[in-house]
């Protein structure tokens, strides 16, 4: 058994050796974090994967987050893989799949985002024609000329001109949802975003929008951003502040508002971990369904730019790319550009979706999160 441990040991060390561009495998300490010696996601799932072929068994997609040293990842393959070999001539049962290791299925979308895009069948589109989504800050947000100077260091000044921004931002119809026109004013457009979106996902998932009252259907959404609140701060008339004021701008209110609109009555959530906001709402609406909370979950995102604070205090933090376009793993990388637009997707256990015949659009296997989301 030791020897065999041992000769893991060196394997794994050779392979974490050859994915981070070590000298050798002896660089690699066994109980030293991957990260330490410059592992990042990319670089864990490649070693995943070669890990995964060379001991010719699936792997979990976590494996890296899971058991970050290799110490812990030799006891992990050699307990759970070697160690789990039937011996010769004994049939081992196949583990069955309890609830809580349950695929997720995708069986609706919805989405609006730069570049006229209105439906998944739009976002394709663009997509496979290579469109550039990118555009000029519109004079409907603030007039860029006022606040654009190439020098990052000029007060209240931005260095960048663009972004990707959606059309028809303020149009919404409140009666359709049964709002007044006096509250509508009060909202955030994230919020009307979200009702939008949610609204059309459900029928692309074949569901009904009126019929969904008293489901266990949970709402998780990703928001980070508020805008349209520090926008009426510095505008607003004490005296104008009314009972909608609050429940306009709150993010609670963003993912509530789903619920009450629809009638829901499974687990409402707003998740806020900045840039990873609606891929832990994700996350989160998946242990939701497996737990039993819910039997189907709404999980997205909304983010609107609709004043130039945040990019002003970008452009001071230098974390925004001078030409407007985000240059990935390339050399010339020099920043992220600033984006808007709303997602969601309609969530059900995969057994039940497959039972029930739901048109399956994506199969989601597990996920996890960390202390960056």
């Amino acid at each position: 058994v030791e020897k065999r441990k041992a000769l893991l040991t060196e394997h794994v060390r050779g392979q974490v050796a050859k994915t981070l561009a070590l000298p050798g495998p002896e660089a690699a300490g066994l109980q030293q974090p991957l990260s330490e010696l410059g592992m990042d996601s990319l670089m864990a799932v490649e070693l995943r994967n070669a890990l995964a072929r060379s001991v010719e068994r699936e792997l979990p997609s976590t494996l890296l987050f899971d058991y970050p040293t290799v110490a812990k990842l030799v006891d992990y393959i050699f307990k759970e893989v070697f160690a789990a070999e039937p011996a010769p001539g004994k049939v081992e049962s196949a583990k069955p799949t309890t609830r809580h290791e349950e695929a997720i299925a995708i069986i609706g979308m919805g989405c609006r985002f730069p570049g006229g895009v209105h439906s998944p069948e739009t976002f394709w589109q663009l997509l496979r024609a290579g469109r550039d989504a990118i555009s000029e800050v519109p004079r409907s947000r603030w007039n860029i000329d006022e606040y654009y100077d190439p020098n990052p260091e000029a007060p209240g000044k931005m260095y960048v001109r663009k972004g990707g921004f959606i059309h028809d931002i303020d149009k919404f119809d409140p009666r359709f949802f049964g709002i007044s026109p006096r509250e509508a004013v009060s909202m955030d457009p994230q919020q009307r975003l979200l009702l939008e979106v949610t609204w059309e996902a459900l029928e692309h998932a074949g569901l009904v929008p009126e019929r969904m009252a008293g489901s266990l259907t949970g709402v998780f959404i990703g928001l980070s951003t508020g805008d349209y609140a520090q926008m009426q701060a510095v505008t607003l008339d004490p005296a104008r502040i009314d009972a909608y004021s609050g429940t306009g701008n709150a993010s609670s209110i963003a993912a509530g508002r789903l619920s009450y609109t629809l009638g829901l009555q499974g687990p409402n959530l707003a998740v806020d971990t900045a840039c990873s906001s609606s891929l832990v709402a994700l996350h989160l609406a998946c242990q939701s369904l497996r737990n039993g909370e819910a039997n189907l979950a709404l999980a997205g995102g909304v983010n609107a730019i609709l004043a130039p604070g945040a990019t002003i205090n970008f452009s001071k933090a230098r974390m925004l790319a001078a030409d407007g376009h985000c240059k990935t793993f390339d050399a010339s990388a020099d920043g992220y550009v600033r984006g808007e637009g709303c997602g969601m997707v309609v969530l059900k256990r995969l057994s039940e979706a497959q039972k029930e015949g739901d048109t399956i659009l994506a199969v989601i296997r597990g996920s996890a999160i960390n202390q960056d989301g």
